[in-house]
């Protein structure tokens, strides 16, 4: 049985800090990593009335980039998810800019704030509690109604969990430069949740999951009863003390999180791999295409039926090829 897991680090043994997403030091100089940031970046050109949307660590602080550092001592505010943790991360770094707070409940309105300040000719810094902005977390309004009003946006990149987790997935679909869909928090329930998985498992590509504690052993009891042999790697606290990636088949998620349930606690992220390679028999990507799409709403063989009626194929062929994608999409 496929099986990978990479147990918790001591390069990421840091203190920890259960209310903040962050995790700090008391023994580091500030001023040494200002120092250090005005000497990496200070050259560059800054222009005002700059919106920067600032990655930040979504665990190990070590994981802040000196240009991050840089843009939040050079703006004249900080727009933030939450003005609790981004006090904590300004004041490890020995930084006071002011704070607006900026989250999924008030971001119109908050940023028209931001939007005043910007055609006053200041600069302002947006930051989510950990990561990149505006992927998962709020910000994307705000970009967008910046850049609709002229303001020069600009992306300082740095740590992101999904991009953290497929890096360390490894290519176990097969599928090489194939791609990858990121698809974030499936719906909490009902129907739509329902509907959202089955287009996660349809799709031949990648996909990127994020999910909350309480909701993780639903998840993978989905998983193993939809597509029990699909790989999957599960990432859990990324950069954190307590990190742990461990790749399995979807069928052995739920005992492997039953066994132990401190591994239902913290911030998970789930690589659902590209479903392996499927003998195609030279059939062209539309006859292929096609096939997919008719197997989704009817049997088997009405489907292979109407797609050689269809595209001209090889009834035989278009059959086999049916039979191996039933065989790795159960219905």
């Amino acid at each position: 049985m496929l099986a990978r897991e990479i147990a918790p680090s001591e390069a990421t043994a840091t203190a920890p800090a259960p209310a903040l997403p962050l995790t700090f030091s008391v023994t580091t100089d500030s001023s040494l990593i200002r120092r250090a940031a005005l000497e990496a970046t200070g050259h560059q050109r800054h222009a005002p009335g700059t919106l920067y949307v600032v990655a930040t660590p979504i665990g190990n602080l070590a994981d802040i980039s000196l240009r991050a550092v840089h843009v939040l001592g050079l703006v004249q505010a900080v727009a933030c998810e939450d003005t609790r943790v981004a006090a904590t991360l300004l004041r490890h770094l020995g930084l006071q800019s002011p704070l607006l707070a900026l989250h999924a409940h008030n971001e119109h309105e908050a940023a028209t704030r931001v939007l005043a300040r910007l055609a006053a000719g200041e600069s302002v810094a947006y930051i989510s509690d950990a990561g990149t902005p505006a992927v998962s977390d709020p910000g994307a309004a705000l970009v967008a109604l910046a850049a609709a009003a002229g303001h020069t946006v600009v992306p300082v990149p740095g740590a992101s969990s999904a991009l953290a987790a497929l890096s360390v997935a490894g290519d176990i679909g097969g599928k090489g430069g194939g791609g990858f869909h990121f698809v974030g928090f499936l719906p909490a329930k009902g129907s739509e949740r329902q509907t959202a998985l089955a287009a996660t498992l349809t799709s031949p590509v990648t996909q990127l999951l994020f999910e909350a504690p309480h909701r993780i052993a639903a998840l993978a009891a989905d998983l193993a009863a939809a597509a029990p042999t699909r790989p999957v790697t599960l990432c859990r606290e990324l950069t954190k003390q307590f990190e742990t990636v461990v790749t399995q088949t979807a069928a052995a998620l739920p005992a492997w999180l039953a066994a132990d349930d401190n591994r239902l606690r913290g911030e998970f992220v789930l690589v659902l791999h590209a479903r392996a390679a499927i003998p195609e028999a030279g059939l062209p990507a539309a006859t292929l295409r096609t096939l997919t799409v008719l197997l989704r709403d009817l049997p088997l063989k009405q489907a292979v039926a109407l797609a050689a009626e269809i595209t001209g194929a090889p009834r035989n062929a278009l059959y086999q090829q049916a039979l191996a994608e039933r065989r790795e999409t159960p219905d």
